[in-house]
């Protein structure tokens, strides 16, 4: 595949095990011919980058070791951190396919991410949706005090606060990522993209299941909060600074403090295309808000 070109499987049907090995495959030659680019152009990150990426001989253990070191600790060796993260890629091919997902999402939904290698080595976001897969791993194998004492290093490292028993899907995008909290019961479909300080959480007054479940394609604008055990729809778009308290319906947009539906919760405005991966945040301004300066 020519170099810069962004392989685009079939949302409608997941790829195969041959499928996935090869665009696994064509990721990681990417990185490395990326690495290998940056380290000639800047020397002064040659060794960074070889230790990161040009050392290793499998995007599996490239990341572990960039989390490993990322996430250790005075008490948290990163030798230890490596071990745990290199067994459960190896072990589950589920997380490097969602790995693999996840920087395909960030590198053609992000005009700021130049390059794959950026996203592996620089994407707070990425990084820490990486690491709360292997956290939710171990917390469903229930090696819950592991989980937990890795969900406070990401909290800590990334400032992002992902409960390890939270569900997330693939081709995840948390665009800036600083200040997302997800809850411990939420549920997060596939190819949605959350921004900055975007809180999925309880509403403070019960336990049990809780949390919000948001369905694919979803797009999530900086700021907003969504409370309690609400679904929000299949491509439904939640603006910036929202407040949500109730379902949202599928491909409709919800804006506001309370949310409301743009065009009237009887007869709400529908958009045709999938906003968790056109990221179009502002189209519907037009018609819910005569917005002038």
């Amino acid at each position: 595949m020519p170099a810069g070109e962004l392989r685009h499987l079939p949302q409608s049907s997941p790829p195969n095990a041959a499928e996935f090995d090869e665009e696994e495959a064509w990721v990681w030659s990417q990185i490395k011919a990326e690495a290998r680019r940056d380290a000639e152009a800047e020397p002064a990150l040659a060794s960074y980058l070889y230790s990161t990426i040009l050392s290793h001989s499998s995007l599996e253990r490239s990341l572990s070791f960039h989390l490993g070191n990322k996430l250790c600790s005075s008490t948290l060796l990163s030798t230890l951190l490596y071990d745990l993260f290199l067994n459960a890629f190896s072990s589950d091919p589920s997380l490097c396919s969602a790995a693999v997902a996840d920087l395909r999402a960030a590198r053609v939904r992000d005009p700021a991410c130049v390059s794959f290698s950026h996203c592996l080595l620089n994407y707070k976001g990425f990084l820490a949706c990486q690491a709360h897969r292997v956290a939710h791993k171990l917390w469903t194998q229930q090696r819950r005090p592991l989980a937990l004492a890795l969900h406070s290093r990401i909290s800590d490292v990334f400032a992002v606060d992902i409960h390890p028993a939270a569900k997330i899907g693939k081709g995840i995008l948390f665009d800036h990522a600083t200040g997302v909290v997800v809850g411990e019961t939420a549920v997060i479909g596939n190819n949605c993209s959350i921004l900055h300080h975007v809180t999925l959480g309880g509403t403070g007054k019960v336990g049990g299941d809780r949390h919000p479940k948001i369905g694919d394609g979803v797009l999530i604008g900086a700021g907003a909060t969504i409370l309690g055990d609400v679904k929000i729809g299949e491509g439904a778009k939640i603006g910036s600074g929202s407040v949500v308290l109730i379902d949202v319906p599928p491909k409709t947009t919800a804006v506001g403090n309370p949310a409301r539906l743009v065009g009237g919760k009887e007869k709400p405005a529908q958009h045709e295309d999938v906003p968790g991966e056109s990221m179009d945040h502002t189209s519907f301004i037009s018609e819910w808000s005569d917005y002038i300066i």
